[in-house]
């Protein structure tokens, strides 16, 4: 997105090193006085724990955007007050969608730019179904996020089964993301469906929880998983990060945080402190090594289903 708006509009672009590097990221910003800066949470958040982060200055930053994968809001926050990026823009998409559906627009107030990934663009389609009917569900009522328009995909690759397990036959692409629309078109992302976590039959999405424990003031970055239990099929773990110099954090002192801000079932059981997580190339948290990783700490080989 950076390169080809760069090159579609004769802009500066401004590229630091061959792979992310946080110093090298601000240090450039620092040097060429670039006005926006792109990048997936997790590299605003290894920029923003920089040990000397206030040493670079950024006061020519103006824009940029912040997509890839959930933005919590605590991080949105920072990057708006210490890195000054008053413009910031949030995306939603996927590869598979060209690969944005919606986004946040300078106009739009803090709060709808910290809290939501903003409206449809231009000439596309977007509606919130029910995973089980397909139905569209009222406003303000979760379900998948579908898009249809010129951004989707033909397909993938000689593969049309899978093709048509997430492209319907109206051309809906199913993105496998829980959402929430307002009454104004902005949405909420909530989450993946696969994410969902179904502890004695009480759903409970990994987001909300991930969103609270950033408000930790030990807490860097965190991620919540569902592992195997016998008793209610499945129980939360949160694998967090710490701020540099921060006290061990054990589960129950994290129970201790979060009892009377979260319901008693939402709080966490298991508690992994790390010094990075399972990433993609890209910067994403992989989630499914993080529950294979989870379930031999925790010796849950046998409470997992043989076909994971």
């Amino acid at each position: 997105m950076g390169n080809l708006a760069c090159t579609s509009h004769g802009a500066a672009m401004v590229i630091p090193a061959e792979g992310f590097d946080p110093a090298a990221a601000l240090g450039a910003v620092q040097a060429e006085r670039c006005t926006s800066l792109y990048g997936v949470p997790t590299m605003f958040i290894a920029e923003l724990e920089l040990p000397d982060f206030e040493r670079y200055d950024l006061s020519s930053l103006r824009t940029g955007i912040m997509a890839g994968s959930p933005c919590p809001v605590e991080v949105m926050k920072q990057v708006v007050e210490r890195m000054g990026m008053s413009e910031v823009a949030i995306c939603y998409g996927m590869t598979e969608t060209s690969p944005v559906s919606t986004q946040t627009r300078p106009y739009d107030s803090l709060e709808r730019r910290v809290s939501t990934v903003g409206r449809v663009g231009p000439h596309l389609e977007i509606k919130i179904v029910d995973p089980e009917t397909g139905r569209t569900v009222p406003c303000g009522q979760p379900g998948e996020l579908c898009t249809r328009g010129y951004s989707v995909m033909l397909g993938y690759w000689n593969e049309p089964s899978k093709t048509a397990e997430v492209i319907d036959s109206a051309r809906w692409m199913h993105t496998g993301d829980l959402a929430v629309m307002d009454e104004h078109g902005y949405v909420s992302v909530t989450g993946r469906i696969k994410d969902m976590v179904i502890r004695g039959g009480e759903n409970i999405y990994p987001r909300e929880i991930e969103e609270f424990l950033y408000t930790h003031p030990d807490i860097l970055d965190a991620q919540v998983i569902g592992v195997p239990d016998p008793r209610y099929g499945e129980e939360l773990m949160a694998w967090v990060r710490l701020r540099e110099g921060a006290a061990e954090l054990t589960a129950e002192a994290l129970r201790e945080f979060c009892a009377g801000e979260l319901a008693h079932y939402k709080i966490p059981r298991y508690v992994h402190v790390v010094d990075e997580f399972p990433m993609t190339v890209t910067g994403k948290v992989r989630k499914v090594e993080m529950r294979q990783q989870a379930v031999r700490l925790l010796g849950l080989e046998e409470q997992t289903p043989s076909s994971e």
